[in-house]
């Protein structure tokens, strides 16, 4: 296993995955980082925990539109997209909260 350290919103987060998924989960931290910086330095959102929730909405509408039909992932199924939500949980799981 792997550990990747995260910054978020001025809290340290370190999150474990396996070899394979590090560039992913750095990816990942990385553009929710960008998104919840960009949401707080609108000065609209107060709170980290709003902010957190306004981020975790803009991305799953990312999600959607990627899922589409049209999109790129319209062909995944449901339980396809199943178990990449329960992977994501078992990673936000591990996660130590420094």
């Amino acid at each position: 296993m792997e550990t990747v350290k995260a910054k978020i919103l001025g809290r340290d987060y370190a999150l474990s995955c396996s070899a394979e998924e590090q560039a992913t989960l750095e990816a990942a931290v990385s553009h929710v980082s960008q998104l919840a910086g960009r949401i707080q330095s609108t000065g609209k959102v107060a709170g980290n925990e709003k902010i957190a929730v306004m981020a975790a909405i803009q991305i799953a509408a990312e999600l959607l539109v990627m899922k589409s039909p049209q999109g790129p992932l319209g062909d995944l199924s449901v339980g396809d997209f199943k178990r990449k939500i329960d992977d994501m949980n078992a990673m936000l799981d591990s996660v130590d909260v420094a």
